[in-house]
């Protein structure tokens, strides 16, 4: 298991690799700045997609994730 701060840190190095500095920086900022509810924001997020076809991408990049270390 990994610690918050280790988590903290994947999770900024994920923005910024995604969106760029800027953006990420952005992105935050919206997220601090709004009222959010993560987990009604998660329901809605995937209302036209499976669970498989959610799931199936994550799994390959673990896979691919663990075999690199």
């Amino acid at each position: 298991m990994i610690t918050d701060t280790e988590i903290k840190l994947l999770g900024v190095k994920a923005l910024t690799d995604a969106l760029g500095e800027v953006n990420a920086e952005r992105f935050i900022s919206l997220i601090l700045r709004e009222p959010f509810d993560y987990t009604n924001w998660q329901r809605n997020l995937w209302q036209d997609r499976s669970v498989e076809d959610v799931s199936r991408p994550a799994m390959a990049l673990r896979q691919n994730t663990a075999s690199q270390k």
